[in-house]
């Protein structure tokens, strides 16, 4: 499959939620929880770029990064729906959208199982922060499962990003220190 049709591909997966007709009215669980990383720049900043490093990382790293930041994605959102409070939460997802974006700039170079602890405790933040956002109607597993898949998309994206830089380390850079700055903004807003 090429770029181009795997790319149309994401898109038409995504249009079922941008269609859905009462916004904010979620009551079908797993498409509560798949719009829900799309509803936050700092979420979708953080997913792409752990995409995005893992594919630099090369090696296995491509797919243990990413499924090791799903997997933690998917306890902490439990934690969150189960209501266990985590100190900081919006503060933690700021600062790892800063650290993504920086991993990227400087493309950091470190072991798979550092890099999968490191993307690890950034999406423990991610999660709980979809967890604690189940609407009210919605049945957890289905809205954990929609949000998994989300980032699983949004990983992928990172991927293509990676992929679309040809080589130019300084267009890496640059989104990389982009990201950086959002996960300030965030922070001191």
């Amino acid at each position: 499959m090429n770029f181009r049709r795997f790319a149309a591909t994401l898109v038409a997966m995504a249009l079922p939620g941008i269609a859905h007709a009462h916004v904010g009215l979620h009551t079908d669980s797993a498409l509560a929880g798949f719009s829900h990383p799309f509803s936050g720049l700092d979420h979708i900043l953080a997913m792409v770029a752990v995409g995005f490093w893992a594919l630099t990382l090369g090696g296995k790293a491509r797919w243990i990064v990413p499924l090791a930041f799903v997997t933690v994605m998917a306890v902490g959102g439990a934690l969150g729906t189960y209501g266990l409070a985590f100190p900081m939460v919006e503060t933690g997802v700021a600062l790892t959208v800063a650290l993504l974006g920086l991993l990227v700039a400087f493309e950091v170079k470190v072991s798979t199982s550092v890099a999968a602890t490191v993307v690890g405790t950034c999406a423990l933040f991610h999660g709980h922060a979809h967890g604690t956002e189940l609407p009210a109607m919605a049945h957890a597993g289905g809205y954990v499962a929609g949000f998994m898949a989300a980032t699983v998309i949004l990983h992928l994206t990172g991927f293509g990003l990676a992929l679309l830089r040809f080589g130019n380390a300084q267009r890496a850079r640059t989104a990389g220190v982009a990201i950086a700055l959002a996960g300030v903004v965030l922070l001191a807003g």
